[in-house]
This record gives structure tokens, C-alpha cells and sequence, in this order.
């Protein structure tokens, strides 16, 4: 996002702070800049210079309307919903990075296996682009539950690993175009 718009906060809202991952509340009234508006959801800075996410589901107390993130079929075969979850995981970003996690290379696999008729459960290993990143756990959860939303799947588990740690040459050349460093 190039530009950066600014608003005031319609109501109040729950917010996690960038980089260290605190849960936290922003009041109506606080004014916010909206530094990345990604994925399903708001990196913004405050009027006191910090960084913090606001969730899609609170698009409204900026103003906005809620992403709409469609999955492509809805299909709840093993490969369609394997699919699925690479592209939801697309709608997945560090709120500090403007570059999804698959193309980051946070997300090293994704396993569905058949649990029933058009159930399905879903394994992925990913990782941080730093070890101790206190957003960690935040984009986990986004992690599971945009895959949990998806049509046959009954599970799902995400775990996050640091070995092999993270590398700049695990992103895909997209990425690096994005970032500036191709």
C-alpha cells in the first residue's frame, strides 16, 4: 500500500502489538495510520508510533469493509482442499512484511490426509523468518484458522519449527522483487 491513510476509530478495538505479539485494546476515538492492509488484516501505526494489528473481522471501526477471501472450489477431495490451503495460506501475511508467507518461504509443507467421507485433516510445518518473533503465535493461529474454514477439513495442525531455520533464499523471486532485493 503506497499511500497511508489515516482514521479515527469508530469503536473500540482488540489489537496485537507488532513486534512482541501483545494482545491489547485501542479506544474509539484513537487516531491510526494504516501502514499495510494485507491478507485479512491491519498492520497500522497509532498516534504514539506504535506498530499494532487490527483484525479483518474489526474492518469496520476504520471505515472498511471486510475482506472477502474465497476459496477457488470447494471440492473436499484430498488435492482440491491440499489447493485450498496453499492459497488461503497466500492470504497470510507477517504484518511487518508486505510479502505473503508461502512466497516468504515460511510454509515448508502442507499434508491432507482422508479422516472420513470428504473429511480431511491438514498438517502444515512452517517457520519464522526469526527465532523468538513474538508474532509467532499470531500468525499460527491465522494459519489454522483460514484452513480450518475451508470446506472438509475436520483438523488441522500447524506447527512451527526452527530447524532448518529460515533463510533470505528460501523466498520465492516474486518475494525478493517485492522486497528489493533482486
Amino acid at each position: 500500500m503506497a499511500e497511508r491513510e489515516t482514521f479515527i476509530l469508530t469503536r473500540d478495538v482488540n489489537i496485537v502489538t507488532i513486534p512482541d505479539g501483545t494482545a491489547g485494546t485501542l479506544s474509539q476515538g484513537d487516531e491510526v495510520t494504516i501502514h499495510q492492509s494485507l491478507g485479512n488484516n491491519y498492520t497500522v501505526v497509532t498516534e504514539w508510533g506504535n506498530m499494532v494489528r487490527i483484525a479483518g473481522v474489526d474492518a469496520d471501526a476504520l471505515g472498511k469493509e471486510p475482506h472477502n477471501l474465497q476459496t477457488l472450489v470447494s471440492e473436499t477431495s484430498p488435492e482440491a482442499v491440499k489447493n485450498n490451503c496453499w492459497e488461503v495460506m497466500k492470504t497470510v501475511y507477517d504484518p511487518e512484511i508486505p510479502v505473503n508467507i508461502v512466497d516468504l518461504g515460511l510454509v515448508y509443507e502442507c499434508i491432507v490426509e482422508p479422516v472420513g467421507d470428504e473429511e480431511n485433516a491438514v498438517y502444515v510445518k512452517m517457520t519464522l523468518t526469526a527465532p523468538g518473533c513474538g508474532m509467532g503465535p499470531v500468525i499460527q493461529g491465522d494459519v489454522e484458522k483460514c484452513i480450518r474454514a475451508l470446506p472438509g477439513v475436520v483438523r488441522v495442525n500447524v506447527e512451527v519449527v526452527l530447524d532448518p531455520p529460515w533463510a533470505r533464499e528460501m523466498m520465492s523471486e516474486v518475494a525478493q522483487v517485492q522486497l528489493g532485493l533482486y
